[in-house]
């Protein structure tokens, strides 16, 4: 068999400054990006800098967090599972980090098992208005049992002053993470993701749900290789197949036009995104990337798609299809999962065989064990574990503040039937 080489300057090197502003957030182009005066003819870039981390003193202080102020009081509502609580974990390592809170490593003390746990803290998400958006992305998880590239939730529980999902521990590294090591893939291991990437958003959209927040970072690989999709904090519920929604949401590289555009759109946002993940993996940048944000917009929405010749023509026809500008001729605008499976470049995959992890994939990350964090950034891993994560503010003033809240996370402590796991 041929072995099929690509050249290096086939890729696109993403640049170090690149790869720190996709790390750190893109602080340095935001601020760019809001003093620009194309940019804010967008009224709504204005919310996209609202996706920066915030500061987040209370995690990184090694003392326990004082309860919320009696505005942020939560009414913590009734629990599935009232035995849960922090210190049931030994929290090891901080593997991941949001707007919101941290991704730590932790051990159950006493089922030995390890998990990914989300924490998450009441008065950032409430001083930003986002309950919403944190009790979709739980309400989303609660649907993600019956998926093999979807991350599970085994189940989540609060105190007065956090939330936390126990999660699936995926320790393959992000997608974003081999990318950055790799520049970019030979075409036959992006398809491989691509497919199961598609997919995971194929099943969402048989849910109604959008998921609006596609990219390499929030794309991880398992212990095996295969594709696990998480965070599902931008994810739009209730979108029925002609549905449209109108927020202002995303990652810079890959907003749609019919977004930057603040039009109505609909579940082909994630077709879109998926051309654009595709075209980074075999290109080693977004599609429209410029590292002026106001120029790059107005790439996404003005200028044509433009492909080297290094990629086969049934790979160039699907960028073409899913970077269509025009939603209403975009691939997978009348029968969404069904058009994108069909298309000549995923003719090698068996869609059952797919599904069922049949298919060996392309590159195994090789991990030794749950203890192996050779695929996460040391960015995260050297970063001390705050003490506050599994400690709960004095018993007394929790008392205090459970009166209040305005119930914004009523419902949210969840465990599973025994029946989702037969």
């Amino acid at each position: 068999m041929t072995k099929q080489v690509q050249s290096e300057d086939q890729c696109l090197h993403p640049d170090g400054a690149f790869m720190k502003q996709r790390r750190m957030g893109l602080n340095d182009f935001i601020q760019r990006l809001a003093t620009n005066s194309y940019a804010c003819k967008h009224s709504e870039v204005q919310s996209i800098l609202n996706l920066s981390p915030p500061q987040d003193p209370e995690l990184m202080n090694t003392n326990p967090s004082p309860p919320p102020s009696p505005s942020q009081q939560i009414n913590l509502g009734p629990s599935s599972n009232p035995s849960a609580k922090p210190s049931d974990f030994h929290f090891l390592k901080v593997i991941g980090k949001g707007s919101f809170g941290k991704v730590l490593l932790a051990r159950h003390r006493t089922d030995d098992n390890f998990y990914a746990v989300k924490v998450l803290q009441k008065k950032a998400i409430l001083k930003k208005k986002e309950e919403k958006h944190i009790m979709s992305e739980r309400n989303v998880l609660l649907k993600n049992v019956k998926h093999p590239f979807l991350v599970g939730l085994h189940y989540s529980f609060q105190t007065a002053d956090k939330l936390y999902f126990v999660l699936d521990y995926i320790n393959g590294g992000e997608l974003f993470y081999h990318l950055q090591r790799e520049r970019c893939f030979l075409e036959p291991r992006a398809r491989f993701y691509a497919a199961e990437i598609a997919s995971a958003l194929g099943y969402l959209h048989s849910l109604n749900i959008v998921y609006r927040d596609l990219k390499p970072e929030n794309i991880l690989l398992d212990s095996q290789g295969h594709i696990i999709l998480t965070d599902f904090g931008l994810c739009k519920e209730n979108i029925e197949p002609n549905g449209t929604t109108s927020t202002f949401c995303g990652t810079p590289e890959y907003l749609a036009p019919e977004v930057l555009h603040k039009q109505p759109y609909d579940r082909t946002v994630d077709w879109w995104c998926l051309g654009a993940v595709l075209y980074e993996m075999l290109y080693g940048l977004p599609p429209f990337y410029s590292r002026n944000t106001a120029e790059m917009y107005d790439n996404i929405l003005n200028k044509p798609l433009q492909l080297k010749p290094n990629i086969s023509n049934s790979a160039r026809h699907l960028l073409e299809g899913l970077l269509q500008k025009d939603r209403t001729k975009r691939l997978g605008c009348s029968d969404d999962f069904i058009e994108i499976k069909n298309h000549i470049f995923f003719t090698p995959i068996n869609w059952d065989d797919l599904n069922a992890k049949k298919i060996t994939p392309p590159f195994n990350p090789n991990v030794t064990g749950p203890n192996d964090l050779r695929h996460f950034d040391p960015e995260f891993t050297d970063e001390p574990v705050p003490s506050s994560i599994g400690c709960s503010p004095d018993s007394a003033l929790v008392t205090a503040s459970i009166k209040e809240a305005a119930e914004a996370f009523v419902g949210f402590s969840y465990a599973p039937s025994m029946d989702s796991y037969l």
